[in-house]
């Protein structure tokens, strides 16, 4: 299965634009992983930047890797073409 989990909101805070403040929600984090460890393909989804054009790619690389967060790959802007979306507006991971 494809799995697209949107970052901001779901696997860590919702900062409002301020993503160097962003803190990881490790329980979540565990249970995406877990999906991982299954082995469904996980693509990391975001729209940071999409309004102000800042490339963040290296930041969220960087929080995704220090937060221990196991993917596929990393998609921004990109309308997602996936089997499930998990996102702090749809499907949360809690009802997974």
């Amino acid at each position: 299965m494809i799995i697209y989990v949107d970052i901001d909101g779901t696997i860590c805070n919702n900062t409002n634009g301020v993503y160097e403040d962003a803190k990881p929600r490790q329980e979540q984090i565990d249970k995406i992983n877990k999906l991982f460890d299954d082995g469904n393909k996980i693509v990391y989804w975001t729209a940071r930047g999409g309004t102000t054009h800042i490339d963040w790619s290296e930041l969220t690389k960087k929080q995704l890797n220090t937060w221990g967060c196991k993917y596929n790959r990393i998609e921004t802007q990109k309308k997602p073409h996936c089997d499930l979306f998990i996102d702090d507006k749809s499907k949360r991971i809690e009802e997974l």
